[in-house]
């Protein structure tokens, strides 16, 4: 195998990993605050407080709002996924292995991710309702009227991410499902698993923490969490001839955290 060759199946298989990470590896990265290219072991999210407008007198002063600013540390850790390619293998197999390894290197870092968010997400006491049942409408609106109250912004960034237990709950709710409430073009079943009700993004995702029969679900906004990369998804692809094989190795630097609590209410649901 030539020198050139081996240039490039690193290439393509770099590319094809990086691509595959961005359209289906993560489902929450791009539904909190982003950083990236973060130099260092960690980096800060500003919380910032709320501002009060007042009047001022005929050519004075214009009043200052003294926003409060708390600054919120991200740490960053380092994550791995690799595994083997078999040089004959590639020749005897029907599929694509290149992409199969890509596509698993993609989906394990895209779940990590999730992971980290989901981890702070866990880390909210804002709950709604009880833990005693599933995710009913009275639960929902208790969420919604949190929200509002914590003067959440309801500016088409809110985000609620549930369980497929709850999911299929959310179904059975008729304003949520039936088109004469949400409009035809946001229905549940067109296109991905994902719709608009109550000014939010829902979505269902198989990583919500569960314990002790119960699902932890999660109504936020955009800016109550942060996530930090300091290296993305990349490659590193090396051949070593005793093997008669490549080993790829995928990896990342990134880490979350929960900024303002306030804007994340959590929906404890019984999940039999």
């Amino acid at each position: 195998m030539s020198t050139s060759i081996d240039q490039s199946f690193i290439k393509h298989f770099q590319a094809d990993v990086h691509l595959a990470y961005q359209q289906t590896g993560s489902k929450l990265r791009n539904t909190v605050r982003s950083k990236n290219n973060v130099i260092g072991a960690s980096t800060t999210f500003q919380k910032v407080g709320k501002g009060t407008a007042s009047t001022k007198s005929r050519h004075g002063k214009v009043p200052v709002m003294n926003l409060d600013h708390s600054p919120v540390e991200c740490q960053l850790y380092d994550y791995y996924a690799g595994d083997w390619i078999d040089r004959l293998d590639e020749i005897k197999t029907n599929h694509d292995e290149r992409a199969v390894v890509v596509k698993a290197g993609a989906y394990a870092l895209g779940r990590k991710t999730d992971e980290l968010i989901i981890n702070q997400l866990d880390t909210s006491t804002n709950y709604a309702g009880a833990a005693t049942d599933g995710l009913t409408k009275a639960k929902i609106l208790t969420a919604f009227e949190m929200l509002g109250d914590a003067d959440v912004p309801d500016d088409g960034e809110r985000y609620a991410v549930v369980g497929w237990k709850q999911w299929s709950e959310l179904m059975q709710i008729e304003e949520f499902a039936n088109a004469d409430y949400v409009g035809e073009d946001d229905l549940p079943w067109k296109g991905s698993q994902a719709k608009r009700w109550l000014g939010t993004l829902f979505m269902p995702h198989s990583g919500l923490t569960k314990s002790g029969g119960v699902r932890h679900c999660y109504w936020y906004h955009k800016t109550a969490l942060g996530h930090a990369s300091g290296a993305d998804v990349q490659s590193d692809i090396s051949w070593h001839g005793d093997r008669a094989s490549h080993f790829v190795n995928n990896m990342m630097s990134q880490g979350a955290v929960l900024i303002d609590p306030a804007g994340v209410v959590a929906l404890r649901c019984l999940e039999a």
